[in-house]
């Protein structure tokens, strides 16, 4: 029998409600926590009972993400990444990756970043049409990483078009027509396939050859004579491109989007740029680029005042956690003043993003020039549209008209 709650469940897997997913959100949230399917599923969406999933220790990330998308094929959920690994593999994997992913090395980056944004919103500005999303918020972190991996610049078309498919095997199965997932997670497979093929190439050549970039810096990574495997190098990749490229692109894209439905917002970054970085916060908390996540229960795991039965799916609704008014006064209300770092759209606990501080980075960068150069900007009338993801919440298309955007060594007036 149907419940409230399973009803609502199905709305929030409609079309028709990527627009503004919220108010079901809103429901699920206060309906939260509940049991679903015989135990098979457990929904948690209050602020507390999230966070306190994500750091439990019997909260298990293993086969979470095939739980999420059950029609992935058993060749997907072979790669090793360490997204859906406990510890000691998890920790193992994450402490090698990390020595070749720093904040100090992210904060290198912050020049190159600029000069990308530049050359973007200027070709942009010729162009006489600023299209957010294929413009800006897909190229911009989707050159950083490719640069960073030391992938050649005529095959960044290529990553892009493996993120897009990859990132369909990251969409919840609920609610979707089995021949629909089936036809997603071939094609994910796909995608990985040919990802694998080429990294295999690039790896020998970095073994032969290092280069400074990140991946000869993985293949160097070492901890108490342990390195990475070839097949964990190629996980690891496919780990950045998606979960660091994909994300990066809704940030950015629902970040300008919020600006420009709230002009007093706008107006307020362009008047003091210095809450760029507040403002990306906001956005995190506000419309968060990863809607949910999951977790697979070792044991019974306690959520709230729920008991999560063993190996069932706990289905953690982040974008709800966001908008928790237990932890956000008016949450419906977007405020780049807030400073809104207590939200949890990186996770929380052993499986906090480690792409954190360069999605945060870039994401600051990109809105930062689009308020300082972009001038009298407007929503273009039928501009916005979403892309079919319920999980990774983002525009594919999002048109802005401007009077000008002025050059990078130019104060705007006004």
């Amino acid at each position: 029998m149907s419940t409230p709650q399973r009803q609502a469940l199905t709305e929030l897997a409609d079309p028709a409600t990527l627009p503004n997913p919220y108010p079901v959100l809103r429901r699920l949230r206060e309906a939260s926590p509940f049991v679903e399917f015989g135990g098979a599923l457990v929904v948690v969406g209050r602020h507390a009972d999230c966070g306190a999933v994500l750091r439990h220790p019997s909260a298990s990330s293993e086969r979470g993400m095939s739980l999420l998308a059950p029609a992935v094929r058993r060749r997907a959920r072979d790669r090793p990444s360490f997204l859906s690994l406990d510890p000691p593999d998890h920790t193992r994997l994450r402490r090698l990756v990390s020595k070749a992913f720093t904040p100090r090395t992210v904060a290198t980056l912050e020049p190159r970043i600029r000069v990308i944004t530049d050359e973007l919103l200027s070709a942009a500005a010729t162009a006489g049409q600023l299209e957010v999303v294929s413009q800006l918020a897909y190229p911009l972190p989707v050159r950083i990483i490719s640069e960073m991996l030391g992938v050649p610049l005529a095959d960044h078309p290529r990553f892009a078009g493996w993120s897009a498919r990859l990132a369909h095997s990251l969409q919840p199965g609920f609610g979707v027509a089995p021949e629909q997932a089936q036809a997603r997670a071939e094609a994910a497979d796909l995608a990985g396939d040919e990802f694998a093929v080429y990294f295999r190439e690039l790896i020998a050549l970095r073994r032969a050859r290092p280069q400074p970039d990140l991946l000869s810096a993985m293949i160097a990574a070492e901890d108490s004579g342990d390195q990475l495997t070839e097949d964990e190098l190629i996980a690891t990749c496919v780990l950045l491109l998606v979960a660091g490229h994909e994300t990066t692109v809704g940030l950015i894209s629902n970040a300008i989007l919020a600006l420009l439905r709230h002009p007093d917002q706008f107006a307020l970054l362009r008047a003091q740029p210095e809450l760029a970085a507040s403002a990306v916060e906001e956005t995190l908390r506000y419309d968060a680029p990863v809607q949910l996540t999951g977790r697979v229960a070792k044991g019974p795991l306690q959520c709230g005042d729920v008991t999560a039965p063993d190996r069932s799916l706990v289905m953690l609704l982040l974008a709800a956690a966001g908008r928790d008014p237990a932890v956000f006064p008016e949450p419906d209300r977007f405020d780049i003043r807030r400073a809104a770092s207590n939200h949890l759209a990186f996770a929380a606990g052993p499986h906090f993003c480690l792409g954190a501080p360069l999605a945060r980075l870039e994401a600051t960068i990109a809105i930062g020039e689009v308020a300082r150069r972009v001038v009298g900007p407007e929503l273009a009338p039928d501009g916005l549209s979403y892309k079919s993801n319920l999980n990774l919440r983002g525009p594919d298309r999002l048109v802005v008209d401007f009077a000008e955007i002025t050059r990078a060594d130019r104060q705007p007036v006004g």
